[in-house]
């Protein structure tokens, strides 16, 4: 068969293995075909091949990435486009329909559009819908995406962040600040709001959830106040001190050991190590609001992308579990800030005043009530100053429309009210760069899928647990990128490819103590360095990869996050 339907590049192609006569095309025309090989197949206006065309709600600049279909659910079809969000579309509510194309959605005919209000479901990590509109440097689009063996998990490799794992059967919602819920219940899971209207978050505790977004904000062009005096963290040794958990329990020897080694990381600035071992912490006690709390900092700390909506969750669980925890709710006043959701901020501060009034005179809350006002007045100055701006160009003519609202993307009504109702991630993995291409792969890996598996933009393919999220090894697997990863079906064996003309392939070797030259030894300091490549200007990285030094974009600090001005310094806060 030859099929000349789609009218750009074609991305991907699904299968699965209980529909053994159809598979799926995913193309950069943001249409998604169905083909049954049992029947003919014609390159007509007439034939009805249309599973879904995203252009229908998205605008003709929308362009589907990926594509991938539920092995044990075949009836759900997850799609990634070129913006932060996936799609998990049921297919049994989906009559496949004609090829139509418009130059506007002014012209969407009703009868064209196949695709009822609930065939679909939205996945993105809460932080980057509201977010991610003024990147600097790079645009986001699902590179990849795969479900796990399972059927329950959806994974996600987001070209310009990280990798997301997604529960398609208990979702959860993305979390910000509700002052009303928390005003009335102070005790109950009322922190937890969702960051759509109406919908109610799930009243689970997340043991192992991370998530989050590093972006430093200073106002008044004056550097960032931290989180200090009662929003510090007493020493370890102690933690019944002014700003600590009102209700805790000792925690076991061996966590206990855990977490001073953890604490001992994040003063010496390790804070990646940090997190690892706060992680390993959790997993073997899940309800201990100090390790939530303490994980919080170092993520606001470390500072890399999605880190700071990591903190927020983790402030979250962390109230959950003693809603008298001073650093917990300082904390999380100053994740919202930093997320730039001001209103939730100012609401969360003044919650804590009345909660804590003998706090509200100390250093840390004061510093975050004038950030927070500064930001509050800076942002209604910018408001106002676009609403005039925008006036005048509507004055003017659309001849005089600046480039940024010309590039704003048209979606329909439908569009905004799936977006509004997307779920949160699960966990997410950090380490990797996925900016240079369009097509690197994130995969399941294991007889369960317990590891997750990715290529990188600096040759190398890394290798998570994915219960703890933690970075276990890191491969060279090209001498430029690794873009492919699939495992074996049914034998321990991995294959990769890149911009070599070859393929590898990855098996376990005897334990005999020989060493891996393929093993990259330092993988922090490999993870730090990508993080660094994936903020870099585009430039800088294209000179690098043509082998030119660029000073200071790879070099690893001693202090992770000295090397990043103004987005590193984001808070000053110590672990408890």
């Amino acid at each position: 068969m030859v099929c000349s339907c789609h009218t750009s590049r074609v991305k991907r192609l699904a299968t699965a293995a209980s529909v053994p006569f159809v598979f799926w095309s995913a193309a950069e025309d943001g249409v998604i075909l169905q083909f049954d090989y049992r029947t003919p197949h014609q390159c007509t206006a007439d034939a009805s091949h249309v599973l879904v065309n995203l252009g229908y709600h998205l605008g003709r600049n929308v362009e589907a990435k990926c594509i991938a279909v539920n092995q044990l659910q075949p009836h759900l079809v997850a799609v990634g486009a070129n913006d932060s969000y996936i799609r998990l579309y049921d297919r049994r509510m989906i009559s496949t329909t004609k090829l139509t194309r418009f130059s506007s959605l002014s012209k969407l005919d009703a009868e064209a559009d196949n695709l009822p209000p609930g065939c679909v479901t939205y996945f993105a990590a809460g932080h980057l819908p509201l977010k991610y509109p003024r990147k600097r440097y790079r645009t986001l689009a699902s590179t990849y995406v795969a479900f796990s063996p399972d059927g329950s998990e959806l994974l996600a490799n987001l070209g310009g962040e990280q990798i997301y794992l997604f529960n398609i059967n208990h979702p959860r919602q993305p979390k910000s600040f509700d002052l009303q819920s928390f005003t009335s219940s102070l005790h109950s899971n009322g922190l937890c709001k969702n960051l759509t209207e109406g919908a109610s978050s799930p009243a689970n505790g997340f043991s192992n959830h991370k998530n989050g977004i590093s972006h430093g904000m200073v106002s008044n062009g004056m550097k960032q106040n931290g989180i200090v005096a009662s929003a510090d963290a007493p020493p370890p040794s102690s933690s019944s001190t002014k700003g600590g958990p009102a209700n805790s329990k000792p925690l076991p020897p061996r966590v206990e050991a855990i977490k001073c080694k953890a604490n001992e990381k994040f003063g010496k600035q390790k804070y990646t190590l940090a997190i690892n071992l706060y992680n390993q912490a959790i997993r073997l006690v899940s309800d201990s609001p100090v390790l939530y709390c303490n994980r919080a900092a170092a993520f606001m700390k470390r500072a890399w992308d999605g880190d700071m909506y990591a903190a927020l969750r983790d402030c979250h669980v962390s109230m959950q579990l003693d809603a008298g925890y001073v650093k917990a709710h300082l904390r999380l006043v100053r994740c919202l800030y930093e997320l730039r959701w001001t209103k939730e901020a100012l609401d969360c501060l003044q919650a804590f005043k009345a909660r804590f009034p003998e706090c509200a005179l100390g250093q840390a809350c004061q510093a975050l009530d004038r950030d927070i006002k500064a930001a509050i007045f800076s942002k209604t100055d910018n408001d106002s100053e676009e609403g005039s701006r925008s006036e005048s160009q509507s004055s003017n003519g659309s001849a005089n429309s600046s480039p940024k609202h010309r590039r704003q993307p048209q979606i329909s009504e439908q569009e905004k009210a799936w977006r509004a109702l997307a779920f949160d991630y699960e966990s997410r993995f950090c380490g990797h760069c996925n900016t240079t291409t369009d097509i690197k792969e994130a995969n399941f890996f294991g007889s369960a899928g317990q590891y997750v598996v990715a290529g990188s933009d600096d040759g190398s393919f890394f290798v998570w647990d994915k219960h703890s999220t933690n970075l276990i090894r890191v491969m060279r697997g090209d001498d430029s990128i690794v873009n492919c990863l699939q495992p074996h079906p049914s034998t321990c064996l991995l294959a990769t490819s890149g911009i070599d003309p070859v393929v590898r392939l990855w098996s376990p070797k005897p334990e005999d103590g020989r060493k891996e030259d393929r093993e990259v030894i330092d993988s922090e300091d490999a993870a730090v360095a990508n993080q660094r490549r994936m903020n870099a200007d585009p430039l800088e990285v294209m000179l690098m990869n043509m082998g030119y030094r660029v000073p200071g974009l790879l070099e690893s600090d001693e202090g992770e996050a000295e090397g990043r001005s103004g987005e590193a310094n984001v808070v000053s806060c110590r672990p408890s």
